[in-house]
């Protein structure tokens, strides 16, 4: 007979047992190996059946048994360490409190994002852009920043997946009970529970709870629509994670943004936290944050901002992280869904609905539907921006390059901070016990910016090493049998036929890993190429190699789920099947036994696709090694010491099966020539010498490269403090003043250009100076240290010299006559303007570069409260044919 309704009783465990609960319901528990042990000392087997979650165990465990642990010295002796540990890790002074003695940082961040991956226990996570968010999360935490992370809670999280007898991806989604998860129900002085209330067309609202997740120091606010006020429609925009239609996802990113920082707002008048001076936008899926605080500075009681001051100081206080490379990646909108809900019936009246269209409108030719970009809005709407890898940063900014008309795409004032891990949350604990053990290694250090624990691996005996990565792979290879057999149970198999897995991977073949989301740029199946070849490689006599591979596809991605078909049907053959298998459900809860198990971790995306990839970053940290394309973290870290960078067919562009085909050669022939016979090398003592200084040399080398706590480090410092400080800037009238300066300049940018550019030359060592002629002419060569004093007739069109900057841009030219390597030189003015208006601008262009060598002359707005010249996307340069001489050498 099945239940009508389903409710949580929930334990009530004896006072001396009181300190549990505390423990349980901050998620601290999740990266703290003492606290982690004290709950499985409650029941060993329960915490295994409970999945290591503390909320269920304390649920599960008998209450006899907790009445013995009540009265166990030394159990009572174990907990009140753990709760006095976790009291001194919440209120004791940590990095930001040392660093902020002087009130430059901010009083406290907003970190907004559409999914954290925080543990398996708290499965609202389906991939990278979560577990970054989450990583960041207990990095801040672990640094002590005053930061509020800001989410929707998914009933439904992302999905589960199992699979079919014939290999084709299923999802199930479970419902979530929110009273079974480490929540608690943000609540009202007077105990009653917080509502966030959006207004809706029509008249309707759409209201959402706001529940806790305390993440160490840093708590975590999860809106939630599953709330008896709703109709059923209301109760199912946060049903699930990336589900849905267009309007469905609209509602999910109104109700993250426009009631995130509803949120936000009720928890900092509740609890007394410091309101947030930046809010940091993690993708653009919560970009209609920054239209609520907009909204919030127009209204009378906040100061009556006009719409264009309002935006000025919601800009200064933001920062924007772009997440992805793909175009396809970004949410787009139809203009009418923007209209319906933010119009004049909607959510935000004190806002046009044409200034809101105006931020993140792309018109498309041809008569195609007015698309409202949500990554255009988020840059819009962020004076500060940044990609997550070196690279990442580089195709950003060609990608968006577009919003900044007339700027080379190095000048778009998108930056990158590359992403980091959480070591304390992915680091294997024999690697901790190892690391901590060095005499160079501070207590307590792991994860904290400590790069001398670290660096104190490079002197790990041979043997030692070796010894950990035996224990680590033969542990996988006991994670691998358990999850196999229990996937082909699912897919119907009887287990009569299951003796096979037994024998399933081996602990002392070389094991390669491969765990990921499986959209079609990161090519799952490329190494199944060449069918034949890969099966000599798992099969060689002497050196063969066995692969762990998982991965989700997207429920509406066919073509991701063809894929891990494909690959599925591979791993069934008889021939193969112990030495390749596929995972299905792949989450943090199996990532953290896999990354330490393999020895090698594979990446293999289409260049440059992907954004950072921390996965091997997580693998490093353990130290394995990575057999990967230049693409994401890769590009700017690897070094032969840290594994094999897989070369990139660039000259097949535009010929997909050619570079795949070439790229797979190239995977082949790594995997044959070197990574296996570097680990089966062994000498006399039976180690393999070489492989293990490249272990030893990644865990100290590359690890503290990889830190999460250095990524946070890079946001504070080189974004959340400037944001802080220009917002602050703005205070008392000064929005309002740079609001009237944007327009003026804009109104009078048109009249500005580049009238007049002459060029004087002093001889260089040689004593040869350069002659000129008229633009596009070619001069007579000059020798390296020759300086050009240039003379610029700049017409400023109503502005002043304070408005604007006048620049010589200079650097090796190409065939075509661009600029490359360029480097920029202020020119001053040197006179007042002349009878027509134009200013005189002077100043000397040394001529530090052999080669072809060539210059120009722009004119950019200028500003104190500007965080770039590019900012406005206004440039003046010289006009094709423009008055343009030379002089003869003056030396």
């Amino acid at each position: 007979m099945k239940a009508i309704r389903r409710l949580r009783v929930r334990p009530v465990l004896p006072e001396p047992l009181s300190g549990l609960g505390e423990l349980a319901h901050n998620l601290r528990w999740s990266w703290h190996p003492e606290t982690r042990e004290l709950f499985r000392a409650l029941d060993p087997e329960g915490w295994r059946v409970c999945g290591e979650d503390p909320v269920r165990l304390l649920g599960a465990v008998p209450a006899a048994r907790l009445t013995s642990l009540a009265t166990d010295p030394a159990f009572l002796r174990r907990l009140a360490s753990a709760t006095a540990d976790l009291a001194h890790y919440l209120e004791g002074p940590r990095w930001y409190q040392r660093a902020s003695r002087t009130g430059e940082l901010p009083a406290a961040i907003a970190y907004f994002s559409p999914e954290f991956g925080i543990t398996a226990a708290l499965p609202q996570y389906s991939g990278g852009l979560g577990i970054l968010a989450g990583d960041h999360l207990k990095a801040a935490s672990d640094l002590g920043l005053p930061l509020i992370g800001v989410g929707l809670l998914y009933r439904r999280g992302y999905f589960g997946q199992s699979l079919s007898r014939d290999g084709w991806q299923q999802e199930h989604y479970p419902l979530l009970d929110p009273d079974e998860l480490p929540l608690t129900p943000l609540r009202e002085a007077d105990g009653s529970p917080v509502r966030v209330v959006l207004a809706l067309p029509g008249g309707g609202s759409l209201r959402a709870a706001v529940w806790q997740a305390r993440v160490g120091r840093v708590p975590l606010l999860l809106l939630d629509s599953g709330v008896e006020e709703n109709d059923a429609a209301g109760r199912d925009v946060t049903d699930r994670l990336y589900g849905g239609g267009s309007e469905h996802r609209f509602l999910q990113e109104m109700l993250l943004g426009i009631g995130g920082v509803r949120a936000v707002r009720a928890y900092c008048r509740v609890t007394g936290h410091p309101a947030p001076e930046v809010f940091h936008t993690n993708e653009g899926h919560a970009g209609f944050l920054g239209l609520e605080r907009i909204g919030e500075l127009r209204r009378p009681e906040a100061g009556g901002l006009g719409f264009r001051a309002a935006l000025e100081t919601v800009r200064a206080g933001t920062v924007f992280t772009t997440h992805t490379p793909v175009p396809a990646g970004i949410d787009r909108f139809e203009r009418t869904l923007v209209e319906r809900y933010l119009g004049a019936d909607g959510e935000l009246p004190g806002v046009d609905v044409e200034d809101i269209l105006a931020l993140g409108l792309e018109s498309h030719p041809g008569g195609e539907p007015e698309l409202f970009n949500m990554a255009v809005m988020g840059l819009r709407l962020a004076q500060r921006a940044n990609g997550v890898s070196t690279l990442h940063g580089r195709v950003s900014r060609e990608m968006f390059a577009g919003l900044w008309p007339g700027f080379d795409a190095q000048e778009v004032p998108i930056t990158s901070v590359t992403n980091g891990v959480h070591a304390p949350t992915w680091v294997a604990p024999e690697v901790e016990r190892l690391r901590a053990g060095r005499p160079a290694a501070r207590p307590q250090s792991l994860g904290a910016g400590d790069a001398e624990g670290w660096a104190a691996l490079a002197d790990l005996p041979d043997g030692e090493v070796w010894r950990l990565r035996n224990t680590l792979r033969s542990r996988l290879v006991g994670e691998v049998r358990e999850r196999l057999r229990a996937s082909w149970r699912q897919r119907g198999a009887d287990t009569a036929e299951l003796g096979w897995i037994d024998g399933a991977l081996d602990p002392d073949v070389l094991t390669v890993g491969f765990a990921r989301r499986v959209p079609s740029y990161k090519r799952l199946t490329l190494m199944l190429r060449d069918p034949d070849r890969l099966r000599k490689l798992l099969l060689h006599p002497e050196r063969p190699i066995q692969i762990v591979v998982a991965g989700k596809a997207h429920p509406a991605d066919d073509g991701g789920k063809r894929l891990i078909q494909e690959l599925v049907r591979f791993a069934d053959d008889a021939r193969v099947r112990h030495r390749l298998v596929f995972l299905p459900d792949y989450g943090m809860a199996m990532a953290q036994k896999l990354y330490p198990g393999c020895d090698v971790w594979l990446n293999n995306p289409l260049r440059p696709l992907e954004a950072c990839g921390t996965s091997g970053m997580k693998a490093a940290l353990n130290g394995c090694l990575n057999l990967s394309v230049l693409d994401g973290w890769w590009d700017e870290c690897y070094e032969p010491d840290f594994g094999w960078a897989i070369p990139t067919a660039d000259a097949a562009d535009g010929d997909d099966e050619r570079r795949d085909e070439l790229e797979a050669h190239a995977l082949y022939e790594l995997l044959e020539r070197r990574v296996a016979p570097g680990f089966y090398d062994r000498d006399e003592q039976g180690l393999p010498n070489g492989w293990i200084e490249m272990v030893r040399r990644t865990l100290a080398g590359l690890g503290p490269r990889l830190l999460a706590d250095r990524m946070v480090r890079e946001y504070v410092e080189r974004l959340y403090t400037p944001a802080a400080h220009a917002r602050r800037a703005l205070d008392t009238g000064g929005a309002e003043d740079l609001a009237r300066w944007k327009a003026r300049v804009r109104e009078c940018w048109p009249a500005v250009a580049v009238d007049h550019v002459e060029a004087v030359s002093t001889a260089g060592p040689g004593g040869r100076g350069v002659a000129g002629g008229a633009d596009g002419q070619e001069v007579r060569p000059a020798e390296l240290g020759a300086t050009l004093s240039l003379r610029v007739k700049a017409v400023l069109g109503g502005l002043s010299p304070e408005d604007v900057e006048v620049q010589a841009v200079a650097g090796r030219v190409d065939a075509a006559d661009r600029i490359t390597e360029a480097v920029t030189v202020p020119l001053k003015p040197a006179a007042g303007a002349d009878l027509s208006g134009r200013w005189l601008y002077e100043g000397p262009l040394t001529l530090d570069r052999t080669g072809p060598f060539g210059y120009t002359v722009r004119i950019l707005p200028a500003h104190r409260l500007l965080a770039s010249s590019a900012e406005l996307g206004l440039v003046a340069v010289p006009a094709e044919g423009a008055d343009a001489v030379g002089g003869p050498p003056s030396g």
